[in-house]
């Protein structure tokens, strides 16, 4: 393994018991030059007495295709890597390169964190409970009977659920991508009896909006890489309420024209918070504290 610095040059100088087990972790995606989820894990390891230590491996960075994803997989416990965090575009591709499958990344067709446990790679899906979580304690008392999702891939798939189970029954998902938005809304008819889930195109979105309860983007516009926001700002409704899982920035252009009509927003910070804890104990047995977490988020969030 590796000394213990991260991507950005920092020297982490843990104080852990010698011949306490140490770990490396890495990130799959495109764009993630700004993701904080190294330093979470790297942090929140050290509070607990070990050395972790956690790598980008960007794949726009290293010139490769979201379909190297499998190959990157395969090789990552030769290097010496104890799991993986899986983020766009590689949710749903990386999925015939695993072992196993929970029931819950099953389900959703989508995997953000990747154990690997005695020679196996099992996928798992951390995203849809911590989306629920966020949700429920940043806007816990908005109507949900009525959302619009924006993005039908691996993030869209884990709101999606998340939402579904959070109360919503009239779900309509908006992708550019028809067909996959309609075999995400054809999964989710069938693991919610009763729902009403429907796909639209991004040419509805207006007529959506006007008498959805709230809207929440699951597609990387807004992200440093991709700044403009998914939907036009004066199709928005002060009833609305507005939530986005990106996080860098932590108040993206959609958040911020949202925010200027009086819609209620949530931002991905909660989401990214609760995801890097759960992966954080999958990868490594050690138990976070979710609120230091919270913390160190807000606290570097804000740079």
């Amino acid at each position: 393994m590796r000394g213990p610095t991260s991507d950005d040059g920092a020297v982490r100088t843990p104080a852990h018991p010698p011949g306490a087990p140490s770990f490396l972790v890495g990130l799959i995606g495109s764009g993630i030059g700004p993701s904080l989820t190294p330093a979470m894990h790297e942090t929140e390891a050290a509070e607990l007495g070990r050395r972790l230590v956690y790598r980008r491996i960007d794949l726009d960075t290293w010139g490769l295709s979201a379909s190297s994803v499998g190959e990157l997989v395969r090789s990552a416990p030769r290097y010496g890597f104890d799991g993986l965090n899986i983020t766009h575009p590689c949710k749903q591709l990386v999925l015939p390169h695993l072992d196993e499958l929970t029931p819950d990344a099953a389900a959703l067709g989508a995997v953000n964190t990747v154990v690997f446990d005695g020679g196996r790679a099992v996928g798992h899906n951390t995203d849809w409970s911590a989306f629920a979580r966020s949700l429920e304690r940043g806007l816990p008392t908005v109507p949900r009977e009525q959302v619009v999702l924006l993005g039908a891939g691996g993030a869209g798939a884990a709101v999606a659920h998340a939402l579904m189970t959070s109360g919503t029954r009239d779900l309509t998902v908006v992708d550019t991508d028809r067909d996959r938005a309609e075999g995400l809304t054809r999964d989710l008819r069938g693991r919610f009896a009763g729902a009403r889930c429907s796909a639209a195109p991004p040419s509805a979105v207006d007529t959506l909006l006007s008498r959805a309860d709230g809207l929440v983007n699951a597609t990387p516009a807004g992200m440093a890489h991709h700044p403009a926001p998914p939907v036009a700002p004066e199709l928005l409704r002060p009833h609305l309420w507005v939530a986005d899982v990106v996080y860098r920035p932590l108040r993206t252009e959609l958040l911020a024209g949202a925010e200027r009509i009086g819609c209620a927003t949530l931002d991905g910070g909660g989401m990214a918070v609760f995801q890097a804890a759960q992966a954080l104990e999958l990868i490594t047995g050690l138990v976070p504290d979710h609120g230091r977490m919270a913390a160190h988020f807000a606290a570097v969030a804000r740079d």
